[in-house]
């Protein structure tokens, strides 16, 4: 009799070690309870291997039984995981576990799969008869890659740790409360999910191809003849089509390679060590990024989905992607574990797996490692520039490298003003350990870069440093996308070198078309320079590889207000404020947007929001409705000016905006001027917004474009 399932053994495999089975028959009467159970579960007779004397011993190393290869092929694997179970040297462990585990991530199903109810189960069904110590566990875990999740036989009283026996149906005396019979049937109403989720993904080929061998030796001749005919058929279509329609019908578009790289499960028993593993994960991406046709989303995009509390086919929807990278790591001192799992979103299946166990020391080793294996699994053809570049590591130093992924950590994740000063002293310590280490230097660029932005230290001085490292980034990696996307941003909004900025930035993208920064920048420029439609490609393809940056659906409302589309304007910036915390300032608001379309009354709401963060004083935003009735949009925003004026360092533009937008023209430029002369980090942007249109003809309007440089790319829109 064989399996359900042609091409396999056994429906189901119970590994045990021996010792839980020499006291008293435990693993014995477990299988034959659980027999009966299948037999009432399942409509259809279920194989079941069980070897009543394994092999067994703590250094078995050498006889190994070759057959047990074949009797591996099974639907489901049950290991009853006791304190003995969970020994490395064992045979159980090493030649049923791990050896099933390496096997089933290899077969057509995969390892995990779908079932109906929608939920994801793993074909490892694990039975658990004592309480594990957290060693233990964390072997199991490591192997898994991740949570254990088994069905508990486990009697518990004080001081008592043994498997629950069937002849003890006497929950008021077992702390758990679980009945025997209970357990049995979860184990084998489990099965049958799994089981019938298997033959439901059976390929229908298989299933035609068994049919045709099953046939009769006449149908077999008249199947052969009727694919004969239907072969000459499509032929003749094929010549007619090749001739006369070759031009009437255009060649869809290949389906683009996307993939999304999930946050790796931090293992270590250092649970502070998640700027590691995210380390990990943001290098794969790095290192999947050089790969041809092959598009890569940015880290900050799968963050929300670090708890795993939804399905891969859920994420790789909502993302956009046809195939996900999940894993683990985990480091204790020198020694490290990293697993890695490629999976097809459409059924779930998994492509590849593999587990590294190396030293720290060897981890560029592991980067290429993986990045290989990814692509084989996808059949990704590499490009000899590429390849050149994934093989080459920016340092050998582990220390340096180790304080370059803290220092990303704390940029990326911490952009408080605290933050940015440890990932400052992190780049600086990395460069410290290897001072040929460019990705150090661009990383303090960056750093400094967004330090300035946001005013956490005097503009000029954090662009000056910025661009001194950027610089000497690529003088040792010309080919660093990072330092050019830096460097492009700071031509852009310090120098205002507009063509020079587009330059880098052009660089910048083709070096890497998958760093979501680089076309952000980029969309940057574009827009300040009224090229609307070239700022919206960029900015979309920025989306399409961080879909879950906040800042970046931002700048998507900003180019669809300067365009006039005002209700795409507000979807955007309602996307950036569901996924920003506190969003919504003086300067990152949608009231334009609402004083564009005439919805007074939500521009007062909106106004509300912005003054309640910005001052944190509920008396203000109390009084907001009330100066709205006695007098007005317009006198709301001059008393919205006057309290802005009491901040020590009011935003200049933003009252030159206001003013603008009330055509108020004198008051307005001379803000204008002041915020020109300040060199307001946004004063670029007035090229191509609409609030001062109105402004736009005005000598005085005209020299301060002039002084940007901008005069030339007044008439592109």
């Amino acid at each position: 009799m064989a399996s359900l399932i042609s091409g396999y053994k056994y429906d189901i495999f119970i590994s045990y070690r021996q010792k839980d089975n020499k006291y008293d028959g435990w693993v014995t009467e477990f299988v034959e309870n659980l027999q009966r159970e299948l037999e009432a579960t399942f409509k259809e007779d279920i194989i079941t291997y069980f070897d009543i004397n394994p092999h067994d011993g703590l250094l078995e190393t050498h006889s190994v039984d070759r057959s047990l290869e074949e009797k591996l092929k099974c639907l489901i694997f049950i290991p009853i995981i006791s304190t003995t179970y969970c020994d490395l040297k064992s045979f159980a462990w090493q030649h049923e576990f791990c050896a099933f585990n390496k096997l089933v991530k290899e077969d057509k199903f995969g390892r995990d799969i779908r079932l109906s109810s929608g939920n994801v189960a793993s074909r490892i069904l694990p039975v658990k008869i004592h309480d594990l110590d957290t060693e233990d566990k964390t072997i199991l875990e490591n192997e898994l890659g991740g949570v254990l999740r088994s069905i508990e036989f486990i009697y518990k009283s004080a001081g008592v740790n043994r498997p629950l026996r069937a002849n003890e149906d006497h929950p008021q005396d077992n702390l758990n409360k679980t009945y025997y019979r209970d357990q049995i049937n979860k184990v084998a109403n489990a099965a049958k999910e799994i089981i019938y989720a298997l033959k439901k993904s059976v390929p229908q080929d298989a299933d035609v191809l068994e049919k045709i061998a099953k046939a009769k030796p006449d149908k077999l001749i008249n199947i052969k003849a009727k694919i004969l005919m239907g072969s000459l058929l499509v032929m003749t279509l094929i010549v007619l089509g090749y001739f006369f329609i070759p031009k009437l019908i255009k060649p869809s578009k290949t389906t683009e390679k996307s993939i999304a790289v999930l946050p790796f499960e931090n293992l270590s028993s250092d649970k502070d060590q998640v700027w590691f593993s995210d380390g990990i994960t943001d290098v794969i991406i790095t290192q999947l990024s050089k790969i041809s046709n092959l598009r890569v989303l940015s880290r900050t995009s799968t963050l929300k989905y670090r708890e795993g509390q939804k399905s891969i086919s859920e994420i790789g929807t909502e993302l956009g992607v046809e195939y996900v990278i999940e894993g683990s790591v985990q480091r204790q001192g020198n020694k490290m574990r990293i697993t890695v799992q490629l999976i097809r979103v459409l059924n779930e299946g998994h492509i590849w797996s593999d587990i590294y166990d190396r030293e720290w020391k060897d981890i560029f080793e592991i980067q290429s490692d993986i990045a290989q294996g990814i692509a084989e699994g996808l059949e990704t053809v590499l490009s000899p520039e590429k390849e050149e570049l994934k093989g080459k590591s920016q340092t050998k130093n582990p220390e340096a490298y180790n304080l370059y992924l803290q220092g990303r950590f704390y940029m990326d994740l911490k952009r408080s003003e605290e933050g940015l000063n440890v990932s400052v002293e992190l780049f600086k310590k990395s460069i410290a350990e290897d001072p040929d280490y460019a990705l150090a230097y661009a990383g303090l660029a960056d750093a400094y870069f967004v330090q300035a932005w946001n005013g956490y230290c005097p503009m000029a001085e954090g662009y000056a440093m910025a661009k001194k490292l950027a610089i000497q980034a690529l003088e040792m990696d010309q080919n660093l996308a990072e330092a050019h996307a830096t460097l492009g941003a700071l031509f852009c909004w310090n120098e205002w070198n507009w063509e020079q900025a587009r330059k880098e930035l052009i660089l910048a993208t083709k070096l890497n078309p998958n760093y979501a920064i680089a076309h952000h920048y980029y969309s940057n420029v574009l827009d300040i320079l009224r090229q609307d439609d070239e700022a919206r490609l960029q900015i979309n393809l920025a989306l399409e590889l961080d879909p879950t940056s906040p800042l970046a659906h931002w700048f998507s409302s900003l180019y669809y207000y300067n365009q006039g589309k005002f209700k795409e304007s507000l979807n955007e910036y309602l996307k950036a404020e569901e996924l920003g915390t506190d969003f919504t300032s003086t300067e990152w608001s949608c009231l334009p947007i609402y004083l564009k379309t005439g919805e007074d009354l939500k521009a007062v709401e909106e106004l509300q929001k912005i003054i309640q963060i910005d001052t944190s004083t509920v008396i203000y935003t109390n009084i907001v409705k009330d100066v709205y009735n006695k007098s007005g949009m317009n006198g709301l925003l001059i008393w919205w000016i006057e309290l802005q004026l009491k901040d020590p360092k009011p935003s200049c533009l933003s009252i030159a905006r206001c003013y603008a937008i009330m055509d108020k023209r004198e008051e307005a430029f001379g803000w204008l001027e002041r915020a020109f002369e300040q060199k307001s980090s946004d004063i670029p942007r007035i090229n191509n917004n609409p609030d001062f249109d109105n402004l736009r003809s005005e000598l005085r309007f005209q020299a301060i474009i002039e002084k940007m440089g901008l005069s030339e790319y007044q008439k592109n829109k």
